[in-house]
């Protein structure tokens, strides 16, 4: 018996030891996840910190952590147990998370002046978009209000805007959200990546067949790799976007300095261009090789800048960067509903603005050719509805999809832009979309 009971013992030791251990190794993405999007939500979106902790952090082990926001040298510190976390803003940058490096030394590196400058006494994006028609937006107030206000479709959004025909016919905005907040992407930013490829492809400095030239590539199968293989999600290296444990997404978003270094190490699993699997870390192996296709990061944040943030009208976004100077395309990019909205309409035009052509001809349809092995439901970078994942929705409709419910649903059959943003987790407060667009679809005039 006494045996028996020092075995158990034993085990329950071990069990403890290693549950330690790993949780050990858990308590940076936990303090880090609360550090980096309370800071930015605060100091990026303008937003009270009280109101982040109770919906935006409430949720798992997030909902635990103690928070400390420095108003005066912008930071926030979030400590849970025997772990913390600090997250730094900077002008032009926005947050980044600390790994191995101080506050101080981080602001060493600023965003260069001139770009910074560049969006001063610019019309704004708010100004650049007309109200579409009266009478549509006149019965699309009452689902406006339905949604938001009144969360008939569950979630929790905090913007809402409805384009037609590239005019404003629904629009309505949280307590403490408004038109000028600028607010998470989420996964959004993906599409944002393509369209940086688009216009480098536009300017012949990019061929997404050839295979990419990354040095820790070239000994091995990952050199057959292409940029239209990432685009797709159909890289084939090995990858787990599972955010609710210890997994390569939160690995990478919350532990590592250089986040696209993180996901292009990864080993090959499969052919490249013949599996599909859902990866953020292939958007940042994209934005890492696109920076290094320019002399310099001033010239680099010149470049998306004036080639497509500002023929949009977006002005002054804020698309976060890793401690290595890496934008990061899977997640971070803040701009306004307004903003976004802007860059829905730039899809549904064929990818001009204004009558002017910026995406390359034939890049819209290329975005929304299905990858092969995704079943019909992914292009390059945007989310399709070929497999009517939205039964009561065109299967012409494509959307860019971010984590917790940020959306921008295009639907070329309506010519309508639908924009969603806000904190609707899965699978708890998940807003029925289907049901959403489905009313708005029913009230508007192909």
């Amino acid at each position: 018996m006494k045996k028996v009971l020092r075995y158990v013992a034993i085990a329950l030791l071990l069990a403890i030891v290693g549950g330690c251990v790993y949780l050990n190794r858990l308590l940076p993405i936990i303090t880090g996840y609360a550090a980096k999007n309370l800071a930015s939500a605060v100091f990026v979106s303008g937003r009270e910190a009280k109101d982040v902790e109770e919906i935006d952090l409430n949720f798992s082990l997030i909902r635990y952590t103690s928070n400390t926001v420095d108003y005066e040298n912008k930071t926030v510190t979030s400590r849970f147990l025997w772990s913390k976390s600090t997250a730094a803003y900077r002008e032009g940058y926005g947050v980044t998370l600390l790994r191995g490096i101080t506050a101080e030394e981080l602001r060493e590196q600023r965003f260069p002046k001139g770009v910074l400058s560049e969006g001063q006494g610019k019309q704004d994006s708010i100004a650049q978009l007309s109200l579409g028609d009266s009478a549509l937006a006149e019965r699309l107030a009452p689902i406006a209000k339905a949604f938001v206000d009144e969360r008939a479709y569950k979630g929790h959004p905090f913007a809402f805007v409805v384009l037609h025909r590239g005019g404003v016919v629904a629009e309505c905005y949280d307590k403490g959200i408004g038109r000028d907040t600028k607010l998470l992407s989420w996964s959004m930013a993906k599409s944002f990546a393509n369209a940086l490829i688009g216009l480098m492809v536009k300017d012949s400095l990019l061929d997404i067949h050839a295979p990419m030239d990354i040095p820790e590539w070239q000994g091995d199968g990952r050199k057959a790799i292409t940029l239209h293989d990432l685009m797709q999600m159909q890289s084939g290296l090995e990858w787990n976007e599972d955010y609710g444990a210890r997994s390569d997404v939160n690995i990478m978003l919350h532990c590592e300095r250089d986040m696209g270094l993180y996901a292009l190490s990864k080993p090959l699993e499969h052919k490249p261009g013949t599996y599909w699997q859902y990866s953020s870390g292939t958007t940042n192996i994209v934005m890492r090789y696109l920076r290094s296709r320019f002399p310099s990061e001033e010239a680099f944040i010149g470049y998306m800048r004036s080639r497509l943030f500002d023929p949009l009208g977006i002005v002054r976004p804020v698309f976060e960067q890793d401690l290595s100077g890496t934008f990061v395309g899977s997640s971070y990019l803040y701009a306004t509903a307004r903003d976004f909205a802007r860059f829905g309409q730039l899809y549904l035009d064929d990818g001009c603005v204004d009558s002017e052509r910026i995406l390359p001809k034939g890049w819209v349809d290329y975005t929304r050719r299905p990858a092969a092995a995704s079943g019909e439901h992914y292009g390059a970078f945007f989310w399709l509805n070929g497999n009517s994942k939205f039964p009561d929705v065109p299967k012409d409709m494509f959307y860019c999809d971010g984590h917790d419910g940020q959306d921008i649903f295009i639907f070329p059959s309506h010519e309508l832009v639908v924009v969603v943003l806000g904190f609707s987790p899965k699978p708890d407060n998940v807003i029925d979309f289907n049901a959403l667009l489905r009313d708005i679809l029913s009230l508007t005039t192909c």
